[in-house]
Parts: structure tokens; sequence; C-alpha cells
């Protein structure tokens, strides 16, 4: 059907709706190749016929006088009121089962119309202002009276939404949440309650204006003042929320707030400046934004993605606050993390010692998982306690670090040089703590087998656990490499799991609560409570997160045993001790061992930097940032490690002739 036969088919039409209908579905088919072109000869022709312009605008006039307009201005792209839980629920049950639609709500009327999934595919490719222009050439030939009566109802449409919108947003200050992390909410009026006195007097002004033509609107430069204090307001909410602890309900009201303030920014602009372009560039714009908008609330993903994305910054950033201790930038950090793994290596040897006695014990699988479960997670939540360094743990908290300075880059705050350098640096971190876990496991784990031999007179290892252990380091056979991989993975949701957890102590304010718990104000004095309350609070996330890392390196054997799928997990710190145990008990040569070593290291380098991209991906993603010159940054790179390769795994040292340049000159 072409362009003629449509406008003979939507002359034959009374009813607005169905000519509504008939039009987009005309559009619909042309799909985003032809949509565009197909609307600009409809519109040519419909110029070219005045008398036919002037019977369809009849119709379209008749049926949006009658339509309320103002349910779809206050509900079409700002989130729902009921809280994220509610709508997530309530969409997915309106695709099941479709609410009836109300033919007098401009909302439910759009709803109809374009009622398509992809509907937003092909509208996208028209022009800017498409309808604004089918509209105005509907406009041209009617009747003075006509005009005035649908822009009388069009303002008073917008007055109500303007006073409903202005309302909500007052309503807002009383959000608990929004109390708990600004506390001058609750002693002062803020820009949302002055708003909505300023909008009220505009409101009044332009109901009187209705019914006078001559009454002036109310002044609205202090008004436009409020608007951006309040939206201000709303960023400094958001800062605050990332530091104080977020949720999805909270992320969810502070996007319906800034909604709703740049809805009543749109809907300002085009009540003051009306029969201005500006006012047509802005009305032509909502219109855009209300189809989409009717669109995409046929969704889910919008949605979630719009009211996680400040829960997602506040667990990375509480990684990257804990990210900032995993970082060797001297020669005095490089050596405390050495020190700190290798404390950790002692307690890792000796976990792993004990995770091969649990699977020799001859138990259920069952048991057996959940023995080794245990034996991991609690072995790192023990780490933790006594304050030493797993390597592995790394690489989620110090990705949460490099992506807040690529933030700062983007923002013209950092230079290429400086990511490189933090980059090299938190490699250099990894790997330090890599030389500590490995050196100190093997070290144990030999002196514990020679032990075993001097002692008793027999290996610690028996000859199938010693073929067994070296196997399992073999990148091809053993599928080493590919383990790791997943063990990075699991290092990677652990410290997504940390972050949440510190978040969900930041947004409990877990430390008051613990500080005046009632059982703890009767076993402890204050002083204990407090140092108690603090260190539960600042380490809630981590002893949580070390916890579920064990319990997931756990139940990847467990469930590839039952699936029949090869998963299992290798790690460099316990393969470091598991090939200790077996170099003693198989009498390998020093050549064979040293094969075997750099095998472990290949784990501990896949570990590492499966993890670390994963979570920097994450970080990057949930600061809406990216790295946008890949090119420039690695360029830097090999320049410093081009100068001076060493400082990706040593700390570098003051070069002699800088110290020499700063002395005085001396006298001849």
């Amino acid at each position: 059907m072409n362009s003629e036969q449509l406008l003979e088919k939507l002359t034959a039409q009374d009813d607005a709706l169905q000519l509504a209908q008939q039009l987009v579905g005309w559009l619909r088919r042309g799909g985003s190749t032809q949509a565009g072109e197909r609307f600009t000869d409809f519109l040519a022709l419909l110029r070219s016929r005045p008398e036919v312009a002037r019977q369809l605008g009849q119709k379209v006039y008749a049926g949006l006088e009658q339509t309320h307009i103002y349910p779809a201005l206050v509900t079409l792209g700002i989130f729902s009121r009921r809280g994220f839980g509610r709508e997530l629920i309530s969409r997915l049950y309106d695709r099941i089962n479709p609410p009836p639609r109300d033919l007098g709500n401009l909302r439910d009327l759009l709803a109809i119309i374009f009622h398509r999934a992809d509907d937003d595919l092909w509208l996208q490719t028209l022009p800017e202002d498409a309808w604004l222009q089918l509209f105005q050439v509907l406009s041209e030939p009617l009747d003075e009276k006509e005009k005035q009566n649908l822009s009388r109802h069009f303002n008073q449409e917008v007055l109500y939404s303007l006073e409903m919108l202005s309302i909500w947003v007052a309503a807002e200050e009383l959000e608990p949440d929004l109390m708990r992390i600004d506390k001058r909410l609750i002693d002062d009026d803020s820009s949302f309650i002055a708003l909505q006195r300023e909008m009220q007097r505009l409101i009044a002004s332009g109901w009187k204006q209705l019914e006078d033509p001559d009454y002036p609107l109310e002044d609205t430069d202090h008004l436009w003042v409020m608007l951006d204090q309040s939206h201000e307001q709303v960023a400094r909410l958001r800062r605050r929320g990332a530091g104080a602890g977020s949720s999805v309900a909270l992320a969810h009201l502070l996007e319906r707030l800034d909604q709703t303030l740049t809805r009543l920014e749109t809907l300002l602009g085009i009540l003051v400046n009306q029969a201005s372009a500006e006012s047509s560039q802005t009305a032509a714009q909502l219109v855009n934004q209300l189809l989409l908008a009717n669109i995409e609330k046929q969704g889910i993903k919008p949605l979630w993605t719009s009211s996680t994305g400040m829960l997602s910054r506040s667990i990375t950033q509480n990684k990257s606050d804990h990210g900032e201790h995993y970082i060797a930038k001297d020669k005095r950090s490089f050596l405390a993390l050495v020190r700190s793994a290798a404390g950790a290596g002692v307690i890792i040897a000796l976990l792993a010692l004990l995770k091969i006695e649990i699977t020799h014990l001859g138990l259920t699988p069952g048991l057996t998982t959940l023995l080794v479960s245990l034996n991991y997670g609690l072995g790192f939540v023990l780490v933790h306690l006594l304050h030493f360094t797993i390597a592995t743990k790394q690489p989620a908290m110090t990705a949460a670090s490099f992506a807040s300075e690529v933030e700062k880059g983007e923002n013209g705050r950092a230079t290429n040089r400086k990511l490189a350098g933090l980059l090299i640096e938190v490699n250099r971190s990894q790997w330090a703590a890599v030389w500590g876990n490995v050196a100190t496991a093997i070290l144990v784990a030999v002196s514990l087998s020679w032990l075993v031999v001097w002692l008793f007179n027999q290996s610690l290892l028996g000859s199938e656990q010693v073929a067994y252990q070296l196997a399992a380091l073999s990148p091809i056979t053993g599928l080493a490499l590919f383990y790791a991989a997943i063990a990075g993975v699991w290092l990677f949701c652990s410290g997504i799991i940390a972050g949440f957890f510190d978040n969900r102590a930041d947004y409990l304010e877990m430390r008051e609560r613990l500080r005046y718990h009632p059982l703890m104000m009767r076993l402890f004095n204050e002083e204990r409570r407090s140092r108690l309350a603090d260190y539960l609070h600042d380490n809630y996330g981590a002893l949580t997160g070390n916890f579920f890392f064990g319990v997931l390196l756990g139940l990847t054997g467990y469930i590839g045993y039952l699936t029949g799928l090869p998963l299992d997990i290798r790690h460099v710190a316990f393969s470091s001790a598991n090939l200790g145990y077996a170099g003693i008990s198989g009498s390998l040569g020093l050549l064979e061992w040293l094969y075997y070593l750099l095998l472990v290291l290949m784990i501990g380098f896949v570990n590492l930097w499966v993890s670390f991209a994963l979570a920097l991906s994450v970080a990057l993603r949930a600061r809406n940032t990216k790295i946008s010159r890949f090119r420039d940054l690695f360029a830097k790179l090999w320049e410093e490690i081009r100068q001076r390769p060493l400082i990706l795994f040593f700390p570098p040292v003051p070069i002699l002739s800088e110290k020499k340049d700063k002395e005085p000159p001396q006298s001849q």
C-alpha cells in the first residue's frame, strides 16, 4: 500500500484511534529502512491536499480534546513510586496478563498504538520533529477557535502535571533512605520543598491566565534556580549514597527524582515559551521521549539497568577503597606485602595438606565437598583475621582502584602515563603477593614432607597421590589453565560479594547497630564494644567474601561430578603447596621440579588476570566510563617497561645519577 492508498483509507475513518493505528501500522511495515522515507512521502502528500488535512485534523483534535494527557506526562519515562520490586513484578505480570486499557487516557492509547517491543527501531529512524511536523500540517487548515480549544486543554493538562510532579518531589524529602544519607534534610527545608512552593505560585498564575489571557504568568527566574539546586541535591545524594551504603530501592528513588525534575524542566519550558521555536523543539523531544518510554515500559532491562547503576558503583567503590591497601608503590610497601603474603603461605600449606587428607578419608562426595568447602572458607577467613594476604584476592580490589583512576582520566585529571604506572604497580603488587604465597607454601610443604620422612621413614604422600598432584598441574592433560580460569571467575565473584556486604554494612549502619545492641551492651564495656563494632563493620565484606570464595572453590569439583562436566579449580597458592608435598614425596629432580614450578606460575598468571579483567570491566561499567585510548595507554606502558623492565616485578630503585644531580656542585 502506497501513501495515496493510505490517505484514502484514513479519510474513511471516523475514530482518531483507528486512524493513528493505521498510520503507525503502515510506517511499521516499512521497517527501519523505509519508515523515514514513507513518513516523508505521506507528509508531502498531506501538505498538497489541505482539505484532506483539515478533515483528519478535526478528527485528531476532537480525539485529543476528549483525552486525559497528564497521566502520560507524569508517568511515561518516570519510574513508578511503587518502588523497584513492585514495579518489576508489575511489569512481569502485565506481560503475562495485560491490563485493560482506558481509551480516554493518552498513556493507554500510546500503549495500544505502539504495542510492539521493536517499534523503537523504526521510530528512531524518523526525523526528530516528525510528529510535530505532522501535527502542524493537520493544524494549519483548522479554525482559530479549534486551535484555541485544544491549546487550552493542553495547558490545563500541563498545569495538572506540574502540580503533581512538584508535590511528588517535595514528598521525597521525607523518605527515610534520603534522610539517612543526608541528615541535613531533617533540619532544613531542602531545595525540593522550595521548588514546590515556587511551582505552586506559577500554577496559580497559570490558572488565572486561562480565565484571563491578559493575566501575566509568575516570573520563573527563581523557579529555574530551584530546579538547578534540586538537580545538584540529587547528584549530592547519589555521591553520598555510593559511599554511605546503597540499595536498589535507593538507586530507584534517586533515578525517579532525577527523571521527575527533568520532566518538570521540559513542561515548564513548553508552558513558559509557547509559540517559540525553542518550545517547539522541546515539545518534539518530549513526544519522542513519551513514545520511547511507552515501548521501554514493556521491558525489564531499562528498569534493571537504571535502578542497579548506583548500587554497582557503591559496591565497586567499597572495593576501590580496600584496593588501595593492595597496591605497593615503593620498596617498603612491597616488602610489607611480601611478608603479609608469606604469612598466608604458611596457612595455605596447612590447608592444602588438610584438603589432601579430607579427600582420602573415603567419605561420600557430598560430605567430602562440605568439609573441603569449610576448609577453604574458614581457612581464608583465618588468613584475613591474621592480617595476611592471599595473592589472588587482590585483583578484584585493585581493579576497582584502577577504574577510579580511569574515571578521573576521562575527566582530564589523569594521563595515560599515570594509568600505565598504576597498571605496573598493580602487576608488581600482585606478583609480590604471589612470590610470598608460593615461596612460603613450598617451603612449609617441603619442610613438613622432610619431617615426616625423618620421623616415620616414609613419604607424606603415596605414589598415586604424587602422580595425581603432578598431573593436576599439566596445562593440557590436567586442564590446569582452564581450571585456573574458573578459579579466576570465582575470585572475581568473591570480590563482588565482598563489595556487596561492605555496601550492606554501610546501608544498615552496622557500626551503630552493634555498638548499641542490647546483648553487646550486656556483654562488653563501651570501649570493647566500640572496637568490636568497628572491626565487624570495616571487615564485614572481607570476611564474607573470603568465606564464600572458599565455598565456591569447594563446590566446583562437586558440580562437575554431578553434571559430568570437566569442572574443577586450580589456585596458585594451593598448587605451589601441592608441588612442595609431591616434589619431596616423589623425589623429583631439580629440572623436573623447576618445570612444575613454571606451571604453577602459569596458573597464578591466569588466576590473577582473569579475575582482574572481569573486575575491571564491571568497575568501569559501574562508573559509566571506559579506557578510550588503548593504543596510547599500551604505548606508555611499553615505554615504561622498555626503560626499566624490572619494575614489572620489583619496586623501582632510585637512580644514582638523579641523586647526584640534586647535590650542589663542589667548588674547585
